[in-house]
């Protein structure tokens, strides 16, 4: 059998395994929240903040999808012209040409471009932010959380290129064996290393004062069966108003964090159910099940992507003779963008699902549908949610059910257990 025969089994078994995996442990099925109630919801939130909030998002987009369809057009005007392996050779021309400037200086240039043309869009959205007060962010402190996220995916994506290409260079034939395994072994190591080496980059993080609260979250965890390291707060409130909790971590390094704004805008009662919904995530292992899913899936991407190399056609339009090479990052980028973007609304549809359950999980530890439902009028009046999002939109890149549904789902659950 060829190299590209083994790659193309390989790729097989490694899609079979994923599905299977997905169909496992992907909650397909959600508990009711029927329209009639969430219509119900929608009428019962003030009128005002509904308008306010639809009139926040409406200025948004065109912003959000000015920018993805500008970043689409340089990711492919990079990737699918000889301007990109133009730029990466121009990148590692003061080293004489050396494959690791190349590979290394190259790739984040070529990346920062894309990052560059959309810059104008970050800044338009952070002006409609401020002006309806989510973010407390003057332009000092957003331009320094900006080169903070550029240094943190410089680093990240210069060691991943500098990794990559150093495969390929010394594997030829076989990189797509070794990179598969190399890009999988990332995206685990990475779901451990980056709540406890890069949230603190954009956060201050403080144990939560010994409370009542304090002891309640514990005790919540406790009886949950989660063991957590520490409840945290984070200083949310020197960038936003917007009210959030999470559970970060795996394993030993597992803590509740709860935004500080949370703390001064919502109710004891909410904010432990708030917690309660993050517990479920952690119970049913989400984090790990996105890192195996997405380990496996970035697998498949580097093999797919050895089998692409073979395309003449694109070959020659980006300019390269090899989509193996450094100067063929640009069309690596390129790919990667429309995978991404075809493969968002699936990743919402999954995630909606997840989100979902982890609500059931919360209605069930703490047997309170009341506070629940409060605490999703809390979040979606805070942080100027849309209650009930258009459909298209909602389709396409809802990340979580929406507020209607969530305030649906607890009145039915309070009519079961009634």
């Amino acid at each position: 059998m060829t190299t590209r025969g083994w790659a193309a089994l390989v790729l097989a078994v490694v899609l079979v395994a994923l599905a299977v995996f997905a169909a496992v442990t992907i909650p397909w099925h959600r508990a009711p929240a029927p329209r009639a109630d969430q219509v119900a919801s929608l009428a019962s939130l003030p009128k005002d903040q509904v308008a306010r909030a639809r009139a926040f998002h409406s200025e948004l987009r065109p912003g959000s999808y000015g920018s993805m369809a500008i970043g689409l057009i340089g990711a492919l005007l990079l990737g699918l012209t000889p301007l990109g392996a133009k730029l990466v050779s121009l990148a590692g021309r003061p080293f004489g040409g050396n494959w690791i400037a190349e590979a290394v200086l190259g790739g984040l240039a070529v990346v920062l471009v894309v990052e560059i043309v959309t810059l104008p869009f970050a800044a338009w959205r952070h002006v409609i932010v401020v002006r309806y007060g989510i973010s407390t962010q003057s332009w000092g402190p957003w331009a320094v959380d900006l080169v903070k996220s550029f240094a943190v995916g410089a680093v990240i994506g210069g060691l991943a290129l500098l990794g990559f290409y150093t495969i390929v260079h010394f594997a030829p034939r076989l990189w797509w064996a070794f990179g598969a395994v190399g890009a999988a072994a990332l995206v685990v190591l990475l779901s451990f290393v980056l709540p406890v080496l890069v949230e603190p980059v954009f956060n201050k993080f403080t144990p939560m004062a010994d409370g009542p609260l304090r002891s309640e979250l514990i005790a919540l965890a406790a009886r949950d069966g989660v063991p957590v390291r520490d409840v945290l707060v984070a200083d949310a409130s020197r960038r936003t108003r917007a009210v959030n909790a999470y559970v970060s971590g795996l394993g030993p390094t597992r803590r509740i964090v709860v935004y500080d704004t949370m703390l001064t805008e919502a109710t004891p009662g909410e904010v432990v159910s708030v917690v309660a919904h993050e517990l479920g995530h952690a119970k049913d292992n989400d984090v790990l099940t996105g890192t195996v899913i997405g380990a496996l899936g970035t697998a498949a991407a580097v093999i797919a992507i050895f089998l692409l190399g073979s395309w003449g056609g694109l070959l020659r339009l980006a300019g390269v003779d090899s989509i193996g090479e450094p100067r063929g990052i640009g069309l690596l980028v390129a790919v990667a963008t429309l995978a991404g973007l075809a493969a968002g609304p699936a990743q919402g549809f999954v995630s909606r699902r997840v989100e979902a359950r982890a609500d059931t999980h919360a209605l069930v530890l703490t047997g309170d549908p009341a506070t629940f439902e409060a605490m999703q009028r809390r979040l979606g009046t805070v942080n100027l949610s849309d209650p009930d999002p258009p459909a298209w939109e909602y389709l396409m890149s809802a990340s979580h059910p929406s507020t209607v549904e969530r305030m649906a789902a607890a009145r039915a659950y309070a009519r079961g257990a009634g």
